[in-house]
Parts: C-alpha cells; sequence; structure tokens
C-alpha cells in the first residue's frame, strides 16, 4: 500500500513538532494498519529520531555559489549538490549510500558531519541540531562522530608518525589525563584494526595503501563515537585488500555497537554491508530501501540501470542478461532538468515527468520499507 506524501514544517524543535514526532512513533509502532496516513521520508525522519534513532536528517540541502569577477565578486547562480535529502540511522545500523560521480554522496557525509555547511534542513544527532550550531556543540558532536575519508594517503598528515596521528582525536576531545593512559589507548587502536603497536613510529608513506586506511581506521575509532562515515573507504584499494577492511569495519560494529554510513560506487560492497541502501542521484535520493529488496526489486529506473551496470560472477547469467544502457552524462547541478531530474537519461520517461516533481512514496512493510520517488514506478 502506498505511504501518502506530506510535507513537515522545518521547526523541528518546537513543541508541536516534538509532539507530532512522538504520536509518529507511536503510530508506527502500535497501528500498521494505519500507514497511509504517514507521510514518506521527511516526516519519518522526525519519527524516528523519536523513536531513538542515531541521526535524523530532514530536507538537507548544500548549495555553492557561483561567484563571477576579480575586484568586484557576484553571484551568478549556485551549484546544487544535495537538494532535499532526507534519511535517519539506528544505533548499530549500515546505511548504504550508492550514486554515479556527482551525485551528492560525499557531499551529503560532509554535511551531516558539519565540514561542509548546510544551506538549510536539519541534522539531528542524538537529539541536539548541528546546522547552524556553536562550535562547542560541534565539538562534542563529533567525538561521538568521525569520518573515514576516501584516500588513505591524503587523509593523513605524512609530516605525522601513524601513533601520532591514531592519537590525536584522544588529544583533540581530552580523553585521557595521563600519558600512560594516552600510550596504551594508540597501541590499543592499532591492534584492534590488524596492526602492530611498533609500527607507531614510522610516516604515512611507509605503509601501504590497506594499512593507510587500517590507520584512518584507527583515528576514527580513537574516542569511541557512535556514529562513523565512510565516504568510499575501500574504491581506492585492491580487491582482496577491500575484502579484509570491509571484514574489519563488520568486526567492529559487531564489537562496538558502531553505525556507519557507507558511501561507494560498488553495488556489491553496498549489499555485503548496508541494512538499508540509498540511491542518489543529482542531489536527491531517488530510492530507499531495507535489506536486499533494492536488489532484489529495483522500482526507480535509474536504480535498475546501476544494477544492470554491474558484472555478474556466473558469466552465463551474465551473457543472458539484459543490460540497462544511460545515454549522455549527468546533468550539471548549477542547471538540473525541471520536473524529475532524472528525466533526461530515462528511458521511460513521459512528459509529464517535465512538470512533475516526483516526491518519495513507499510500499511494503513496517518490516521491509520500499521508498521511491518516480511517477511511473508500478508497486
Amino acid at each position: 500500500m502506498a505511504i501518502q506524501n506530506v510535507r513537515l514544517d522545518s521547526d523541528g524543535d518546537s513543541p508541536s513538532a516534538a509532539a507530532k514526532s512522538t504520536s509518529l512513533a507511536t503510530a508506527v509502532a502500535t497501528a500498521p494498519d494505519r500507514l497511509g496516513a504517514l507521510a514518506s521520508v521527511g516526516e519519518l525522519a522526525v519519527a524516528n529520531l523519536a523513536a531513538g534513532a542515531l541521526l535524523s536528517v530532514q530536507d538537507l540541502h548544500v548549495h555553492f555559489p557561483i561567484n563571477r569577477g576579480f575586484i568586484v565578486q557576484r553571484t551568478v547562480g549556485h551549484i546544487r549538490a544535495v537538494n532535499g535529502v532526507s534519511f535517519h540511522v539506528n544505533p548499530g545500523e549500515t546505511l548504504g549510500i550508492v550514486g554515479e560521480s556527482g551525485s551528492g554522496k560525499t557531499t551529503v557525509v560532509r554535511a551531516v558531519i558539519q565540514l561542509e555547511r548546510p544551506t538549510s534542513g536539519s541534522v539531528f544527532f542524538q537529539g541536539e541540531q548541528l546546522v547552524g550550531a556553536p562550535s562547542e556543540v560541534l565539538r562534542d558532536a563529533r567525538r561521538d562522530m568521525s569520518m573515514v575519508f576516501q584516500d588513505p594517503y591524503g587523509s593523513l598528515n605524512p609530516r605525522m608518525r601513524a601513533g601520532n596521528i591514531v592519537g590525536e582525536p584522544l588529544k583533540a576531545h581530552r580523553v585521557f589525563e595521563t600519558d600512560d593512559e594516552y600510550r596504551e589507548r594508540v597501541g590499543e587502536l592499532f591492534q584492534m584494526v590488524g596492526l602492530h603497536p611498533g609500527v607507531a613510529s614510522r610516516y604515512p608513506h611507509q605503509f601501504s595503501g590497506g594499512q593507510r586506511q587500517r590507520i584512518a581506521i584507527a583515528r576514527a575509532l580513537a574516542a569511541n563515537p557512535q556514529l562513523v562515515l565512510l565516504d568510499e573507504p575501500v574504491s581506492a584499494l585492491d580487491v582482496s585488500i577491500q575484502a579484509q577492511v570491509i571484514n574489519l569495519l563488520e568486526d567492529l560494529q559487531d564489537e562496538h555497537d558502531l553505525a556507519f554510513i557507507f558511501v561507494a560506487h560498488d553495488l556489491s560492497v553496498v549489499r555485503h554491508t548496508a541494512h538499508r541502501t540509498a540511491v542518489m542521484y543529482l542531489g536527491k535520493i531517488v530510492e530507499m530501501a531495507d535489506g536486499d529488496e533494492i536488489y532484489e526489486n529495483p522500482l526507480h529506473p535509474y536504480t535498475q540501470a546501476l544494477l544492470s551496470a554491474a558484472p555478474m560472477p556466473d558469466p552465463v547469467t551474465e551473457r543472458k542478461r539484459e543490460r540497462i544502457v544511460l545515454t549522455g552524462d549527468i546533468p550539471s547541478p548549477a542547471n538540473p532538468p525541471s520536473g524529475c531530474v532524472f528525466r533526461t537519461r530515462c528511458p521511460i520517461a513521459i512528459s509529464d515527468c517535465a512538470e512533475i516533481v516526483p516526491r518519495m512514496r513507499s510500499t511494503g512493510s513496517l518490516t521491509k520499507r520500499h521508498e521511491v520517488a518516480c511517477i511511473r514506478a508500478e508497486f
């Protein structure tokens, strides 16, 4: 049964909004036959916050100005890198985000941790609003939320020894009071990611790519965070090293009850690691589903094209299946298409797609949600 789409007010921290989110959470828990009264992603983000979500993002926008002129600069447009994204992450859960280069995946996670300041929208972490928050609030939040960057070499200071890199968050957040406690914790972190503590005196260039990424993971875990943002953490590594890093992340998640946001291009990697998967295109989430649902029953034509492009291990199946080839490149986020942003490359687009902005519609049940933004998607 499709869920009606209803917009929320942006004032998420008002008493009325809090009461509304509480009633929504109660409805989710106690009234599955009244799902038609609930909204899609945006409203559910608030409902899940009341129900105990670790992170709740609602209607997030990140726009970068386009300036012209040397002496007197003027803004002539905006790059709409993220354009109305909403989702939530529960404790101990992995949310996978996939999409082409330029779809806004990295900007989303950078905006969550406030490395990129959002233009508008809400980011609630442990019930605290981070958008527009003072530096003291952000410092406290970043103790419980860390990030592993895509480039395992560029994200490490080449002038610092590995031990100092891993221990830097401990000093920044003043986790330990004595030097002995600090050194003991650094040694534990190296062992946690499968490295010998004796290598702490080496510099980043003396490690392999996989080892450097393990150091970056150790640094991210230093202050015992609850949420780790993983921006394509294995894309620059060999396949065998990818498997080692992924298995390491899964072991650490099970051991420490960590929540992950896992950004990747490789759908097979995301399927292996994520509890839920979101597909992004040109700054928007076009489809989101639980578990294997999005791989077994893709509803959006963009998701179907991405899955058809992923190679199959069985050569017989690979030769028989039909490949969906998208024409053209992803449009410029400075001038996105009207209506559905995917319509210029969509094989099933109709004239209404240029006029109607599709909103997320929901199908499935409380235990297996599936949401898609396409007016032609059939449930």
